[in-house]
């Protein structure tokens, strides 16, 4: 363990902040799993709407620092894609 009073605090702040990390990354994960299920099922409709809350986690991470914007968008646009190609 730490001795000197910033590694105190830094090892606090690290703790903090990997939490939150965590909890933003699993929020991610988990708007796109049911964003893939929601395309496995074939229905438009809620495809359409997994996708619209998935483009929010999205960019939320993105605005977190979780996800780089670059893989955000390259997220987005596979995942409109696929959208496109329901029937």
């Amino acid at each position: 363990m730490a001795n000197h009073f910033s590694a105190l605090k830094r090892a606090r702040q690290t703790a903090r902040r990997t939490t939150r990390n965590r909890s933003n990354t699993s929020r991610l994960r988990s708007s796109l799993r049911e964003m893939r299920q929601a395309l496995a099922g074939n229905d438009k409709a809620s495809a359409e709407r997994a996708f619209r809350a998935t483009v929010s986690a999205l960019d939320k991470a993105t605005q977190k620092g979780v996800l780089h914007k670059n893989t955000a968008a390259r997220y987005k646009s596979r995942l409109r894609a696929r959208v496109n190609g329901l029937k």
